[in-house]
C-alpha cells in the first residue's frame, strides 16, 4: 500500500517511526498561523507521540520537554514561527467546558493541535486538518495507517501536502529532510529538500486563480501576462539551459498541480552586507549574461514536453499600461492623493507616446525579474554560467532594455548612480561592438523609459502589498524607487511623464 490521494487529503501507511516522523514534518512545513489540527484514533495509536514530535520540530529542540495535556487539558508553547496550543479533550464532558479552560481566548495566530476532537465535535472550526491514526496489528506493533483530511479552506492545502509527498516519493528524495525557505511577494512557496548526498528545491506553485475583471472582462493577470501555472517556468528553464545559461535543472515535475523539484543553485548572491550592496564584479558578470542573451536569435515558442509547446506573450501596450496604472489605483491612494478623469487620461496618453517606439523595436526574451533576489552566484562555473537564474516564469517578448533596468535599478538594493552608468556603458559597448546596427542613443531612451515604467509599477505593487496583502515591509523600499525615478524622469523623451508626476504625485515620499 502506498499513498492514496483525494481532493481533500490523502491516506498512507506508516510502517515505522521514521515514516511517522516524515509525515509530521510534511505537515509541520505546511502550517500557518491560526491553523487547527485534530488528532484522532484509539488509545495507543500515537496521537500524543505525533503531537510531541510536532512541537519539538517546530521549536527546533529535539530534547524539549512536552508533557501530555491529559490532566491540564491545554499546554501553550511560544515557538519561533507562532504560538502552539496542545489540547487534549479526552476528559471533557462536553464542549461547554472549553470556555472555562480559556479556549475562547487563545494567543493570536496560534496553531492549535487537538487530541480526542470527537469529545467536542460541535465546537471544531470548519477550516481544519484532521489526522486519523489507526493501528494495524497484523502488520506489526509499529505499523499504523494515517488518513489526512482537510476541511473548508484547508481542503486544498491538505491535498497539496499529499501531492508533494507523492512527488518526492517518486525519486531519490523520498526520505529527504525538508525546510521552508523565506517567501517572496508571490503566492509561490519553496522548500529545500536534501539527503546525505543530494539536495534540491521543491517549488510549490498552485495554479493562479483568475482575479476579478478589471478591463474588457479580463483580470489583471491576463492583461499583464502573468504566468498562471508552472508551464512557462519549465519552458524557459529548458530554453535557457539549452543556450548555456544556468537555469535550474528540473528533476521532477507535476505540471497539472504546479509542483517542481529543481536543482538547488545555492544561496550565494550578487550582493553583500547589511543593508545589501552590489558586488560590482558580479553585477558586471550579470550584465555580460544579458549581453550574451540579447545577441542570440531567440524563438518565440519553446517546447515543454512531447506534444506541449509554450508561446511567450509579447510585452504589449496593454500589459505595460496596466502595470503603470497600479500607481493610480494603489500608490496615489496610499499617499492620500487622487486624480481626475482628465488627469488619468493624460497619464495614459503620455505613457502611450513614449512606449510606442519601445514596443515597435526588435524584441528578445525578457526575464522580467532579473534583479538581485533572483540571481545566484556560481563561482565554480565559468563565463555566463556563473550567473544562476531564478524566477523567470513571467517571461515575455520585449525590449532588451527592460531586464537591464531591472538589474541596475534594483528595487531592494541601492545601486549607486555611478555604478549604474558604468554598467550601462559596459552593456552598450558590448552590444555595439558586436552589432553594427545597435543604436546606443535609441537604447538609452528605451532604457530610461522602461526604468521609469518599472519604477512606476513597483510603487503601485508595494502599496498594494501593504494595503491588500498585509505586507507593510515593502514600503521601506519606496524612497529608493523615487531615487531611481529621479534618474530616469529627466530624460528628454520623458518630459510629458515628468511633468505629469510633478503635478499629480505628492512630493512627500520622494526622499
Amino acid at each position: 500500500m502506498s499513498i492514496v490521494l483525494n481532493d481533500a487529503g490523502f491516506t498512507l501507511p506508516l510502517a515505522d517511526e521514521q515514516a511517522t516522523e516524515r509525515l509530521m514534518r510534511d505537515i509541520a512545513i505546511a502550517l500557518e498561523p491560526g491553523d487547527v489540527i485534530t488528532l484522532s484514533g484509539d488509545l495507543g495509536a500515537g496521537k500524543t507521540t505525533f503531537a510531541r514530535a510536532l512541537v519539538r520540530y517546530l521549536a527546533g529542540d529535539a530534547g524539549m520537554e512536552v508533557p501530555s495535556p491529559t490532566f491540564t487539558l491545554m499546554q501553550v508553547y511560544q515557538l519561533p514561527r507562532f504560538p502552539l496550543v496542545h489540547a487534549d479533550f479526552y476528559r471533557l464532558a462536553d464542549s461547554s467546558e472549553l470556555a472555562e479552560l480559556g479556549f475562547d481566548d487563545l494567543p493570536e495566530g496560534a496553531v492549535t493541535v487537538i487530541e480526542w476532537p470527537e469529545r467536542a465535535a460541535n465546537a471544531l472550526p470548519p477550516d481544519r486538518l484532521d489526522i486519523a491514526l489507526s493501528l494495524v496489528p497484523e502488520r506489526g506493533p509499529s505499523h499504523r495507517n494515517a488518513g489526512i483530511t482537510g476541511h473548508g479552506r484547508f481542503a486544498a492545502r491538505g491535498a497539496r501536502i499529499g501531492l508533494m509527498r507523492a512527488l518526492l516519493d517518486q525519486g531519490r528524495f523520498a526520505g529527504a529532510a525538508r525546510a521552508r525557505l523565506a517567501g517572496d511577494a508571490s503566492t509561490r512557496a519553496y522548500e529545500r529538500v536534501g539527503t546525505d548526498d543530494a539536495r534540491a528545491i521543491l517549488m510549490n506553485s498552485p495554479r493562479r486563480p483568475d482575479g476579478p475583471p478589471v478591463k474588457d472582462g479580463k483580470p489583471y493577470s491576463a492583461i499583464a501576462h502573468l504566468a498562471e501555472d508552472v508551464v512557462p517556468f519549465v519552458a524557459m528553464a529548458r530554453g535557457l539551459r539549452e543556450r548555456g545559461f544556468s537555469a535550474p535543472e528540473i528533476f521532477q515535475a507535476d505540471l497539472e498541480h504546479g509542483l517542481l523539484l529543481l536543482e538547488d543553485l545555492g544561496d550565494e548572491t550578487v550582493v553583500t552586507g547589511n543593508p545589501p550592496a552590489p558586488i560590482p564584479e558580479r553585477y558586471e558578470a550579470a550584465v555580460d549574461c544579458l549581453v550574451a542573451l540579447h545577441r542570440m536569435t531567440l524563438p518565440p515558442t519553446l517546447p515543454v514536453r512531447e506534444g506541449l509547446d509554450y508561446a511567450l506573450p509579447s510585452y504589449d501596450m496593454d500589459a505595460l499600461l496596466i502595470e503603470a496604472e497600479l500607481l493610480l489605483d494603489w500608490y496615489l491612494p496610499h499617499v492620500g492623493a487622487s486624480v481626475s478623469d482628465a488627469a488619468r487620461e493624460a497619464f495614459f496618453t503620455a505613457w502611450r507616446a513614449v512606449l510606442a517606439p519601445v514596443i515597435a523595436a526588435p524584441a528578445t526574451w525578457v526575464l522580467r525579474d532579473f534583479h538581485s533576489p533572483n540571481i545566484i552566484w556560481l563561482p565554480e562555473r565559468t563565463g555566463i554560467a556563473r550567473v544562476g537564474l531564478l524566477d523567470f516564469q513571467d517571461a515575455l517578448l520585449g525590449s532588451p532594455a527592460y531586464d537591464l533596468a531591472s538589474l541596475l535599478q534594483d528595487a531592494r538594493v541601492d545601486v549607486p548612480e555611478e555604478l549604474e552608468l558604468s554598467l550601462l556603458r559596459q552593456y552598450v559597448q558590448a552590444r555595439g561592438g558586436a552589432d553594427p546596427d545597435f543604436n546606443s542613443a535609441v537604447f538609452a531612451t528605451h532604457y530610461a523609459t522602461l526604468a521609469a515604467q518599472r519604477a512606476t509599477k513597483i510603487l503601485g505593487i508595494f502599496a498594494r502589498l501593504n494595503h491588500r496583502d498585509g505586507k507593510p515591509q515593502y514600503l521601506r523600499h519606496i524612497p529608493r524607487i523615487w531615487g531611481y525615478l529621479s534618474r530616469s524622469l529627466p530624460h528628454p523623451a520623458l518630459r510629458m511623464i515628468n511633468a505629469w508626476y510633478s503635478e499629480h504625485v505628492p512630493a512627500l515620499d520622494r526622499t
